[in-house]
């Protein structure tokens, strides 16, 4: 089999396994359980607090002890089992524990994924730049038929989501063993430290004040990713309580509509290459932050009748709101750093904005929802909701064109470093 066709199959199982739940948790959680909305941002948050250090865990282990390949499969089909559980518990905070061991099981496959997919086509003599967002771009069309497939067959408010979830696992997991044998690129390197023993290298990258504000910007947008997706889907199915909007297409099948936002995506992945050679990495994550402010600002005056535009309009642009920052910077990573710390150096930007990113943006706007946007009969001020969002969004847009010192340079960009760029002073 062609090996670029390998690895989309690879790509297309990844996001399925997360498209089937992600956007439709909140369903479940809320209309269906009707459990309560500070306890749910914990749910999100199980995903932030597995990557602050199992990207990163794995990504060291297959640096320096285990074929890539071999360790995402087995953490597939460990995390299948996993979400096997999910329909047999009744308490939301057991439920928010189950959800933990899951994550620490899929986390970390987001990044050893882009490792796997590197390695391979770097040995079969391909530009990773240009290759891969074609073979990624089915990652997001897995996502959609996943979305589609939970909600054409009803299941968006039924825990049988998690099954269709686990299914997947189970069957990426043993497809994985198949896949080319990625084998630890630092297996026989000499440590000269502990750093290094323990294949600690790629922290060394925050010592460079570039690399230090790229990954904290990156958190910071790991955190609007996150509020998207955990409330993007229960705030349409709240219209179905407007009695005008009740038999709407957008009430009926919210995660459809939702869709559109990665049915944008393919066509943004595509568009990377481009925007990468032409403006460099830091007016492309900038493009980010303004299609976040956006993404929540037309989210905030849309509506299933006449503000269907902006929905729409506001699914559009989240393709390149998150295109933008997660493939770039999984890019712009990858030419920053040197061979034998890159599966790594994917697990500490994974850990930034899964990680951190994400547990500041699901605990904290949980906790900020609760307190200040929630009525007492537990409706939810959504308007108000989206426009602190974007307010959010447009802070860190400012501060990023201050605060992110980089000079774009398209050679660096099409041919990755050799070695890593440690320097102490900004570029």
């Amino acid at each position: 089999m062609n090996i670029k066709l390998r690895l989309t199959i690879l790509s297309f199982l990844q996001f399925f396994i997360w498209g089937s739940w992600l956007i439709t948790i909140g369903a479940y959680w809320f209309q269906t359980k009707q459990w309560p909305g500070g306890t749910f941002g914990a749910v999100f948050a199980t995903m932030g607090t597995a990557s602050i250090f199992m990207p990163s865990l794995m990504g060291i282990l297959a640096d320096k002890w285990v074929n890539a390949e071999k360790l995402y499969g087995l953490l597939h089909i460990l995390g299948g089992a996993v979400l096997c559980a999910v329909p047999m518990i009744n308490d939301p905070d057991q439920l928010v524990w189950v959800m933990q061991l899951a994550m620490i099981f899929y986390m970390p496959t987001l990044a050893l994924s882009i490792a796997v997919s590197y390695s391979v086509l770097k040995r079969e003599g391909f530009d990773v730049v240009k290759d891969y967002p074609p073979i990624r771009v089915w990652g997001t069309i897995g996502f959609i038929v996943a979305m589609w497939t939970v909600s054409l067959l009803g299941l968006e408010k039924s825990a049988n989501q998690f099954y269709v979830a686990a299914g997947a696992a189970f069957l990426l997991g043993l497809y994985s063993f198949t896949l080319p044998a990625c084998p630890p690129p630092s297996k026989n390197t000499p440590s000269r430290s502990l750093v290094d023993a323990l294949g600690l290298k790629s922290f060394a990258l925050l010592r460079d004040p570039k690399m230090l504000t790229f990954f904290l910007f990156a958190m910071l947008l790991g955190a609007a990713l996150q509020l998207t997706n955990a409330y993007g889907d229960t705030f349409l199915h709240d219209f179905d309580k407007v009695a005008a909007y009740q038999d709407t297409l957008t009430v009926k099948y919210p995660a459809i509509i939702m869709s559109i936002s990665q049915i944008s995506e393919t066509l943004f992945i595509l568009a990377i290459p481009f925007f990468l050679r032409r403006f460099g990495i830091k007016q492309v994550m900038f493009f980010s932050m303004v299609a976040w402010v956006l993404r929540f600002g037309l989210f905030a005056y849309g509506n299933p009748g006449s503000g269907l535009w902006m929905i729409i309009l506001s699914c559009i642009v989240y393709g390149m709101a998150f295109d933008f920052f997660n493939i770039s910077g999984s890019l712009f990573v990858e030419t920053q750093t040197a061979p034998s710390i890159r599966a790594s150096a994917q697990g500490l930007f994974m850990m930034m904005t899964n990680g951190f990113g994400a547990v500041l943006g699901s605990r904290v706007s949980g906790i900020v929802i609760e307190k200040y946007f929630t009525a007492a009969n537990g409706a939810k001020d959504w308007q108000s909701i989206w426009l602190a969002f974007a307010a959010y969004s447009l802070v860190i847009a400012v501060l990023f064109v201050i605060l992110f010192k980089h000079k774009h340079d398209p050679q660096a960009i099409q041919e990755p470093h050799t070695e890593p760029v440690l320097s102490t002073e900004p570029a």
